[in-house]
C-alpha cells in the first residue's frame, strides 16, 4: 500500500524529476540526430513536443503530495505507454531495422520510477512489466538487447521500490522516536517539579508524624505510602529486570530497586533509565536487599535509598537512622559466622570489581555506600 508522503521521500520524487528531464534530453538530442531517417518526422516533432510538456506536467504534479494517487499514476503509464505504442508508425519499422532508437528510450522509465516511489517493489514490478510489454510489442525482432532492456527496467523497478520503503520505514522510526523523546523530556520536567513540592511535603508529614498516636500517626503512614507510589510513578520504572532500550542485555537498575520502595524505605532515583549489564544490576539490587533487611531487623525498618548514575560508575547509597553500628562489631559478627555485610553485601560488590564504604557511628544511624563499575567485570 503506498506509504505518506513525507520528507525521506522527497529526495526521490526530485530525483525522478530530474531523471525525467535528463533522459528527455537525450530523446531530443537523438531526434535532432535521426530526423532524415524517421517516416513521419513532423510526427516526430509533435512527439517530442508531448513528450515536453507532460514532463513539465508531471514534475509539478509529483511534487504535490496529494496528487501521488492512482488517477495520476494511471495517467502517466498510458501517455508512456501511447508514446512507445507509438514508434513503429512515426520512426518507421524501416528505421527501427536499421538501428534508429525507438521513441521511448530511457524516458519511458519514468513512470516505472514513480509507481516503485509511491508503491514498494511490487507495484515498481507491475509498471515496468506493463512499459517493458509494450517496448517488445513495437519490435519486429525480439533478440537479447531486448531482453536486456526489459531486465534492466524491472531492476529499476524493485530496487528503487525497495529503497523508497526504507525510506518510509526510518521516517516512520525517526518520528516514533523523536515523540518518545518528547515525551521523556515532559516526564523528566513534571519528575523535577513534583520532586521539589509535593514529595518534599509528603516526606515531611511522615516523618513529622510516624511517631504520633492516633489519626495523625494514620495520617503519617498514608503520606509516605502515597511518597512511596509517586516516586515509583514519575521515575518511570519498567517492570522488574525490563530490557534497556538499544541496550544489549542491559536492564534498568531502577526498575530491580523499584519493589524495595515502602512507605518506610524512601527510594530516589535518576528520572532516566540506569542501564547496568543484566548480572551487574541483579548483583547491586541484591546487595541493596541484603542491605535494607539489616535495616529491618537492626535499625527499625526506616531507610533512604538514593541512586546515583555517574557515567563509568553506579553508585546505591542506604541511610538508616538506627542505633548504628559499634566499632569492631562487623569483625566480630564475621568471626561468629554471621556473613549477611561480608558476603551479601561486600563480597558480591567485590565480585563485581566495586566498593563499599560503612559509616556508622553510635546513635546516629549507618550509611552504606556501594559503588560499581558499569562495565561488566
Amino acid at each position: 500500500m503506498p506509504s505518506p508522503s513525507g520528507g525521506f521521500e522527497v529526495p526521490l520524487w526530485r530525483a525522478l524529476a530530474v531523471f525525467r528531464f535528463a533522459s528527455l534530453t537525450y530523446v531530443c538530442v537523438l531526434a535532432v540526430r535521426d530526423a532524415d531517417r524517421y517516416a513521419h518526422p513532423f510526427a516526430v516533432g509533435a512527439l517530442v513536443l508531448l513528450m515536453i510538456a507532460w514532463t513539465g506536467a508531471t514534475a509539478v504534479a509529483y511534487a504535490r503530495p496529494a496528487w501521488r494517487r492512482w488517477p495520476l499514476l494511471l495517467a502517466d503509464l498510458a501517455v508512456v505507454m501511447a508514446v512507445v505504442l507509438a514508434t513503429p508508425w512515426v520512426v518507421g519499422r524501416a528505421a527501427l531495422a536499421t538501428g534508429v532508437p525507438t521513441m521511448g528510450v530511457a524516458w519511458m522509465a519514468g513512470p516505472v520510477l514513480a509507481w516503485a516511489v509511491s508503491g514498494g517493489r511490487r507495484r515498481g514490478t507491475v509498471a515496468a512489466l506493463l512499459v517493458a510489454g509494450a517496448d517488445l510489442a513495437t519490435r519486429e525482432r525480439i533478440g537479447q538487447s531486448s531482453f536486456t532492456g526489459v531486465i534492466l527496467m524491472l531492476l529499476a523497478g524493485v530496487v528503487v521500490g525497495h529503497v523508497a520503503r526504507l525510506a518510509a520505514r526510518a521516517e516512520e522510526r525517526l518520528q516514533h522516536a523523536v515523540e518518545l523523546e518528547a515525551a521523556t523530556r515532559k516526564r523528566e520536567r513534571l519528575a523535577r517539579g513534583i520532586h521539589d513540592s509535593v514529595l518534599q511535603v509528603l516526606a515531611l508529614v511522615q516523618r513529622r508524624g510516624a511517631d504520633l498516636p492516633g489519626e495523625a500517626g494514620d495520617l503519617a503512614r498514608l503520606a509516605g505510602e502515597q511518597e512511596a507510589a509517586l516516586r515509583a510513578l514519575i521515575a518511570g520504572t519498567a517492570p522488574a529486570g525490563a530490557a534497556v532500550t538499544g541496550a544489549a542485555d542491559a536492564v534498568d537498575l531502577r526498575a530491580l530497586l523499584n519493589p524495595y520502595a515502602s512507605p518506610t524505605v524512601s527510594l530516589s532515583a535518576p528520572a532516566t533509565p540506569v542501564a547496568l549489564p543484566r548480572q551487574v544490576a541483579r548483583e547491586l539490587a541484591a546487595a541493596t536487599g541484603a542491605a535494607l533487611d539489616n535495616v529491618g531487623r537492626h535499625a527499625g525498618g526506616r531507610a533512604w535509598v538514593l541512586v546515583e548514575d555517574e557515567g563509568a560508575t553506579v553508585t546505591v547509597s542506604i541511610r538508616d537512622e538506627g542505633p548504628g553500628i559499634p566499632d569492631g562489631r562487623l569483625a566480630e559478627a564475621a568471626a561468629q559466622g554471621r556473613l549477611g555485610v561480608t558476603q551479601s553485601i561486600r563480597g558480591r560488590v567485590a565480585d563485581l570489581g566495586g566498593t563499599v564504604r560503612i559509616v556508622s557511628a553510635p546513635d546516629a544511624g549507618t550509611e552504606i555506600e556501594m559503588t560499581v563499575p558499569r562495565a561488566e567485570r
